[in-house]
């Protein structure tokens, strides 16, 4: 079992500054009028998917839950916001204090999302809530880009595994979030050992062509990957001459050679060849690894190839053209007053230019057709339908300012795949299309 998610092995002090300077305006305006006490209900909903996907993955949760723990103002956060103007002393006075108290519910890690479902609701006050906005929409866009681009992967690699191995392509942290996600999403293994340290996820790798070209001859390289790292290894073959290579190492590493990997060329056709090759030098258990440039459409159109594993780096870490999700936290309600026993008032930006969100306090539900395949997205408010009670999304994770809700990477691994799997099978098609389900409304204001 993964263990990590349980408490973060690498300790962040404050994620307090993971913000824009609004949030904090804001709660010293609010606090000026007497409103910040109000109690508020936020809600985080995307008002589309990315062109042409079909549905979208929860990734970041976990990330979610320990960035709240850790918003705290400390002294050195503090001295900045004073020594720089942005808040008076009132409101630094409050910050200092700051620990949210709220609820949290959400779609629970690796479930799939529509339009207008509400993926978070943060309950608590005005003050307390407003300051988080920044922070869990940073998370949550990332991540859950990051997941769906592995989650078309993964399904298009049909069950062969897929090795995350971006970091190099993207910013250092990005690239440990980038690495969780794509396990959420479906890959195997990474590459980035700061991801598998920090949230238990399986890491793999041996050598790159520089390792080849440090020595005078190829099978010199060979001999000293196999002699430090067994026969089992995977070996790079195309640094110079592929078909060359591949004899060279079942020559070096015998038949029980583990893998070979080909990162150029027409990846269909060498694969086909390596797959001949190895087969009559006796390595029939030989496996073939592709990297490349990979992305869905690549790893598709390999489906019919001798390959095994699949490594996706630039195209996984940047959402394969989607690097965001475009989700929005907005205020749906709040009450009349500071009175803890105010009644709610639902209330929504209206505008124009297709930017518009929808009141009230929302549940979510997915209504399953007489298969058990998902038909629709149910979004609402007021109470729940008998028939869809047990079909309802959001879950409770934090209470009272408490996490209740820490589970194992591994749980949003696999409910991502059950999650997939009851959508109809169009949801899996590469093919650019609307939501695979819709989205219906009930009962809202």
């Amino acid at each position: 079992m993964n263990t990590a998610d349980l408490g973060l092995p690498v300790e962040v002090p404050s994620t307090a500054l993971f913000t824009d300077q609004y949030e904090l305006t804001m709660l010293q305006a609010a606090l000026k009028a007497g409103t910040a006490e109000r109690r508020s209900v936020f809600e985080v909903f995307t008002r589309r998917l990315p062109h042409g996907r079909r549905y979208g993955v929860v990734a970041g949760t976990g990330r979610v839950l320990d960035a709240v723990t850790n918003f705290r103002f400390d002294g050195a956060v503090l001295a900045f916001l004073r020594e720089r103007g942005i808040v008076d002393e009132p409101t630094l006075k409050w910050l200092a204090d700051y620990r949210f108290q709220g609820d949290i519910w959400g779609y629970p890690e690796g479930e799939v999302y529509f339009p207008g479902s509400p993926l978070l609701r943060v309950e608590g006050s005005f003050a307390e809530c407003v300051l988080l906005e920044t922070v869990i929409l940073s998370i949550l866009n990332h991540d859950s880009a990051i997941a769906a681009a592995a989650s078309r992967m993964s399904s298009a690699a049909g069950g062969r595994p897929l090795i995350e191995m971006g970091a190099r392509r993207t910013h250092e942290l990005a690239a440990v979030a980038a690495a969780r996600a794509a396990y959420v999403g479906g890959f195997a293994t990474t590459s980035d050992l700061a991801a598998g340290f920090r949230y238990g996820i399986p890491t793999v790798g041996t050598s790159a062509h520089a390792f080849t070209l440090l020595h005078d001859q190829e099978r010199d390289a060979f001999r000293a990957q196999v002699d430090a790292l067994g026969a089992d290894t995977t070996l790079l073959v195309d640094t110079y001459d592929v078909a060359e290579a591949v004899r060279t190492a079942v020559e070096v590493a015998g038949p029980g050679l583990g893998a070979v990997r080909i990162d150029s060329g027409d990846l269909l056709l060498v694969a086909h060849r390596v797959r001949q090759q190895l087969d009559e030098l006796g390595a029939t258990e030989t496996r073939i690894v592709v990297t490349s440039d990979l992305d869905e459409y690549a790893i598709a159109s390999l489906a019919a190839a001798p390959v095994d594993a699949y490594g996706v780096g630039t195209q996984l870490v940047t959402g394969s053209g989607h690097p965001t999700c475009s989700m929005v936290y907005k205020l749906v309600a709040r009450a009349e007053s500071a009175d803890p026993a105010a009644e709610l008032v639902p209330v929504a930006k209206k505008s124009s230019g297709g930017k518009t969100s929808i009141g009230g306090r929302k549940w979510a539900a997915r209504r399953l057709d007489e298969y058990g395949v998902a038909e629709a997205e149910v979004v609402g408010t007021g109470a729940v339908p008998d028939e869809l009670a047990d079909r309802q999304l959001l879950v409770e994770l934090v209470k009272g300012g408490e996490v209740v809700a820490r589970e194992p990477l591994d749980a949003a691994r696999e409910r991502h795949i059950a999650a997939r799997g009851n959508l109809p099978l169009s949801a899996t098609q590469l093919s650019r299309g609307e939501p695979v389900i819709p989205t219906e409304y009930l009962h809202l204001p």
